[in-house]
């Protein structure tokens, strides 16, 4: 495993202090780690430095052809005081599927995890502690070829910055409003859906911007080609409660396979819930809550854990969901998961992992 060199800061930051609003990304701690690849030398020179800006060539291809993917993740302050992370195999597993289809060299995904460790054990002051606040994780991958041409690059810089990050929602675990769009299409298959690349964030602003300005704060994306099939809300995957079924869109390539929603999933089976991963219609959606039959639905994610959905806005429908209150389940799976990060309840399914002490339990 590669040796990562530490140079640690001459001029630390001023840390939050206790109380301050935090916001979610806006703060970074003092340092950062940096990896480089080189065609023929591969992943090579890693580092920990203080946090800074990088200099890039104005050609660097990142700029120009968007050859960049990231991930996200988090670092809890425990009441034992323990640091943990939860489960970041699958973070790193999923950074090389996105690697693999953007023509971006795998990491090793151990490496990677231990890097993280020793980032986030550096600036553990800077992990808040108050009430849903914890240390966002943000690993990336930009292409820095000073090259004005489609190609692959030949190098690239792996990098993880930290964030002291409170609520991704400033209005907390309160249902949302969702704009079901119905003109724009974020993914399909065969394209890069599955990813986290930065392309798609970037495809998803306009539709973002315009329900916005309609009073909603997050866009329910439909399939690219039947215009009908739900896939997943801007920054999360989503699910619907419908009778007594959990159902969440099935992963076919334009969906991203999140952490938090296998997590979901494994929490409702453990529950004894019926849980489906299938293809699920607007217009089931829409027939459910007239008859009636739709219990609950809320979206999943790293930032946010899990946000109930109040209201949709599906065209000239307004549909309301649980009386816009979050539903028994969304409530079971927010406790269930906050409780298993910040280490408040045991961690039955082991998928903590305790920065400095491996017995996280």
């Amino acid at each position: 495993m590669l040796e990562i060199k530490v140079t640690k800061t001459e001029n630390p930051k001023t840390k939050p202090a206790p109380g301050t609003p935090l916001g979610f990304g806006k703060i970074f701690t003092d340092h950062m780690f940096i990896m480089n690849f080189d065609t023929g030398e591969g992943w090579h020179n890693a580092r920990i430095v203080p946090y800074a800006p990088i200099p890039l060539d104005p050609a660097s291809m990142c700029f120009h052809y968007g050859q960049e993917v990231f991930e996200g993740l988090k670092a809890y302050k425990r009441p034992d005081g323990k640091v943990s992370l939860f489960r970041p195999d699958k973070n790193f597993a999923r950074l090389n599927v996105s690697n693999d289809r953007l023509c971006i060299p795998k990491i090793d995904e151990a490496f990677a995890i231990e890097a993280t460790k020793l980032l986030v054990d550096i600036d553990k002051d800077w992990i808040p502690t108050g009430e849903n606040e914890s240390l966002y994780i943000r690993p990336f991958i930009i292409a820095v070829d000073p090259f004005v041409g489609v190609h692959p690059a030949h190098h690239l810089l792996f990098m993880i910055i930290l964030s002291p990050s409170g609520a991704y929602y400033p209005e907390g675990i309160k249902p949302v409003k969702i704009f079901v769009e119905k003109n724009y299409v974020r993914a399909v298959v065969g394209g890069t859906g599955f990813t986290k690349a930065a392309a798609n964030y970037a495809i998803s602003l306009k539709a973002q911007d315009e329900a916005e300005k309609e009073g909603y704060i997050q866009v329910l994306w439909l399939d690219g080609v039947h215009r009908k099939y739900i896939e997943e809300v801007g920054a999360m995957n989503v699910f619907f409660v419908i009778g007594d079924e959990v159902i969440t869109p099935m992963l076919q390539g334009s969906i991203l396979g999140g952490v938090t929603r296998m997590s979901c999933i494994e929490i409702c089976k453990d529950l004894g819930l019926k849980v489906s991963e299938r293809l699920l219609s607007i217009d089931e959606v829409v027939e459910a809550a007239e008859k009636g039959t739709l219990k609950e639905a809320f979206g999943t994610g790293t930032a946010a854990v899990i946000s109930p959905i109040g209201e949709l806005k599906y065209g000239d429908k307004v549909i309301d969901v649980n009386g816009g209150k979050i539903g028994e389940i969304s409530q079971k799976l927010y406790d269930t998961l906050t409780g298993i990060q910040w280490g408040k309840i045991p961690d039955k399914f082991g998928w903590t992992q305790c920065i400095g002490d491996c017995n996280c339990k």
